[in-house]
């Protein structure tokens, strides 16, 4: 199936689009009129985009059905500031409740019933609830479409003057804990997702080292019917293959004797062997399980 987005309605774009690029973060953006009226609402077009400087970008898109601009976007543009709060599981309810079209003027932080935490160094407030909340002042605001059609946004560049953390989201280093956060991701529809520790894994980053590339792995191995393209893209991830005196070294554990030593053919041996070397793989011990798959 291959799409034209000019052949396709704005909202069946739309909905492909919301989908396909997700999980993605929440921004609670924190606005406020020139007579101080302060506006709450969340945007999932949203990401942080350079740390020097701290700056963040999120898109208030023009409405679909009239192409009218949203609150947050006219309040920026009267009043060039905002706060940036994250939005965790505990608040997530309130976080949807906010996305109502309220009238102007309409508080927001109010109707959710969360508290509205005075900044420092920008007019509106922030989300107390919030597990890292940033006050940021918008340093340009760049629309995607001059003729303010339906769906289209504009981004609001942010930079950040102040972070404020919650203490108990923090680990015995000082940093921010993954698994104590428990943010929230939008995906489309009326679907979201949450940073569960069951739901996370860690991968190795190669940013100190150079792997050597699947291109360098033998063939046999390349092609195995077990290994799946993540199996793969960890073990090339290895700075260089093991030399043979360790495989052969291999050859002496006792799992893997008793394939060797087994009455099945050649190729069923293999099997076996890639599927121990497999398990080894994703018990996170690369250097085993590459001994074992150079077996022949």
């Amino acid at each position: 199936m291959t799409i034209n987005p000019k052949e396709v309605s704005q909202g069946t774009l739309h909905n492909y689009l919301l989908s396909a690029v997700a999980p993605r973060p929440i921004a609670f953006a924190s606005t406020i009129d020139t007579l101080g009226n302060v506006n709450l609402s969340p945007f999932s077009f949203f990401n942080v985009f350079s740390s020097n400087p701290p700056v963040m970008i999120f898109s208030p898109a023009y409405r679909g059905r009239d192409g009218s601009s949203k609150h947050t976007l006219d309040n920026i543009l009267a009043v060039p500031e905002c706060t940036i709060s994250m939005v965790n599981y505990p608040i997530v309810e309130q976080m949807s409740l906010t996305s109502t079209e309220y009238d102007q003027g309409v508080n927001e932080f109010v109707k959710a019933g969360l508290t509205q935490m005075p900044s420092e160094t920008v007019k509106p407030p922030f989300v107390g609830e919030s597990p890292v909340a940033f006050e940021c002042a918008v340093t340009e605001v760049i629309p995607l479409n001059r003729e303010k059609g339906g769906g289209s946004g504009n981004l609001v560049i942010c930079e950040v003057k102040r972070i404020h953390i919650q203490e108990k989201y923090l680990d015995e280093k000082g940093h921010l804990d993954t698994t104590k956060m428990d943010l929230v991701g939008r995906m489309g529809g009326v679907w979201y997702n949450r940073t569960q520790p069951s739901a996370l894994f860690e991968i190795p980053k190669p940013l100190r080292t150079k792997g050597i590339g699947v291109d360098q792995l033998p063939e046999f191995i390349r092609n195995s019917s077990i290994l799946t393209g993540n199996n793969l893209g960890r073990l090339g991830n290895i700075e260089q293959l093991p030399n043979m005196e360790a495989v052969a070294a291999m050859k002496q554990e006792k799992a893997v004797m008793a394939i060797l030593t087994s009455d099945k053919d050649l190729l069923a041996k293999e099997k076996d062997l890639h599927l121990l070397a497999k398990s080894h793989l994703e018990d996170g011990n690369l250097e085993k399980a590459l001994k074992i798959l150079l077996i022949r």
